[in-house]
């Protein structure tokens, strides 16, 4: 889970001035000592932790908080913003340019997973209804070019290669491609090496004078911590990048390059991979980001994933199907099918607030679990599905055995079926009397 031993230590710091009516400088100080030992610890940049503790006891120290009488939630206010600041302040969006295509490099070492963001981009703009082309001009790495066209037909989007020929003029080429076919993206695949060489910036450089790119986007991998700090400043001061791509961020627990590699740059991060899906890229926002560390959830973003994942059609119809008290479990099912395209089931609970806290804390959603619920879902004959109270001790160890379980996982799961329309017969209800969009997730 993305930044877990970062958050868990902060929590513990502010669990012993978040309950007190009254904090003096020297409770505000060792809350701080114990912060700043989390960050070091969280492989942030001991120049970035330096600066933003001072930051945050300088405005802890002052009267407002002091006198308060939510001191130590003030505090935790206090942090939120500043993290916030660190990591950019707000979600910075794509340089689009005013003549198509506009054209993105992606620049990184190898390993960082550059033509696997590739394809992931191209796939997010193409969800955007845009027109998107790749361009392999990785000609040195084994299979580079072979990947991304893997990647291609797996999207449906096209790759214009040519082989080992020079990468510039594979690139001018493919320019003129997307012009002549009017896309809206043209997405560069440069080559990377295992370390930065005078080589490898000298071509990098060449691409860059001669298609002038809209963006320069560096791909770094977040577990690296602050090796990845490292490479982006050296490659910013070669090549003056305008962002970043931070990638295996949902592998990152502790959040050193995510927390430092602005402060040190200048550049926003502009997505995050979350994932090995090519659906698991996401725009990166700081203060989202900022409350995930802080255990305060991030509801927004599981918001927007469930409106992508939740067909518009079949929300109105399982909104109707609660109203009349029809909801089957093949219903049932498919809000299964909805909630697995949103993500793991571990990753959507760390965006609810206080998922790390408390019993949620060390809650494992077993994924083997889900996938025995379906099985025993498919073990049913249509009616059983449509009406399970025909669902007799007979029928359950038919159906455990079809789906290799027990009865008491039949049983269990038609329990927690029926828990669910009675949940969902109580926000029906309330939506009777004027709350509007209890439906949007699909939950």
């Amino acid at each position: 889970m993305a930044f877990e031993s970062l958050s868990e230590k902060l929590q513990n710091a502010f669990k012993k001035i978040s309950g007190r009516g009254k904090l003096n400088e020297k409770d505000i100080k060792d809350a701080m000592r114990e912060v700043k030992l989390a960050l070091l610890e969280a492989d942030v940049n001991f120049l970035v932790v330096k600066n933003l503790i001072k930051d945050i006891s300088e405005r802890a120290m002052g009267q407002d908080v002091l006198n308060s009488l939510t001191p130590g939630q003030q505090v935790i206010k206090i942090v939120n913003e500043e993290l916030t600041a660190l990591m950019g302040k707000e979600n910075t969006k794509l340089n689009i340019s005013p003549k198509k295509p506009t054209i993105i490099m992606l620049l990184g070492l190898q390993g960082a997973g550059k033509t696997t963001v590739a394809g992931k981009l191209a796939l997010m703009l193409k969800k955007q209804n845009k027109g998107v082309l790749l361009a392999a001009c990785d000609i040195y790495r084994p299979a580079a070019i072979k990947q991304l066209q893997v990647l291609g037909e797996q999207i449906d989007v096209k790759v214009y290669e040519k082989g080992t020929q020079k990468p510039l003029l594979t690139a001018k080429e493919a320019l003129r491609k997307a012009q002549d076919e009017n896309c809206d993206y043209l997405i560069i695949d440069t080559a990377g090496r295992l370390h930065i060489d005078e080589d490898l910036m000298g071509e990098l450089k060449e691409l860059k004078d001669n298609l002038k790119p809209s963006e320069l986007l560096l791909v770094v991998d977040a577990m690296t911590g602050q090796d990845a700090v490292n490479v982006a400043e050296k490659f910013n001061s070669t090549l003056d990048i305008t962002g970043i791509i931070l990638t295996k961020l949902d592998g990152d627990t502790r959040g050193g390059a995510a927390l430092s590699i602005r402060a040190v740059t200048g550049k926003s991060i502009k997505f995050a991979g979350i994932g090995e899906k090519l659906t698991d890229i996401e725009p990166f926002y700081p203060d989202r980001m900022a409350s995930r560390i802080l255990g305060m959830g991030d509801v927004l973003t599981l918001i927007e994933k469930a409106e992508l994942a939740m067909d518009e059609t079949k929300a109105k119809e399982l909104e109707e199907k609660f109203k009349t008290q029809r909801f089957t479990l093949d219903d049932f099912l498919d809000q299964f099918s909805q909630m697995r395209k949103m993500g793991s089931m571990n990753d959507l609970m760390a965006m609810l607030p206080g998922a790390n806290t408390g019993k949620m804390a060390n809650a494992e959603i077993d994924e083997k679990q889900v996938d025995r619920m379906e099985a025993i879902i498919k073990s049913m004959t249509k009616k059983e599905r449509e009406n399970p109270n025909v669902v007799n001790a007979s029928r359950k160890r038919r159906i455990a055995s079809g789906s290799g379980t027990t009865i008491q996982e039949v049983n269990k799961l038609l329990n927690q079926f029926e828990g669910t329309k009675k949940m969902m017969k109580q926000f029906t209800d309330m939506s009777k009397k004027g709350k509007k969009g209890l439906f949007k997730l699909p939950f």
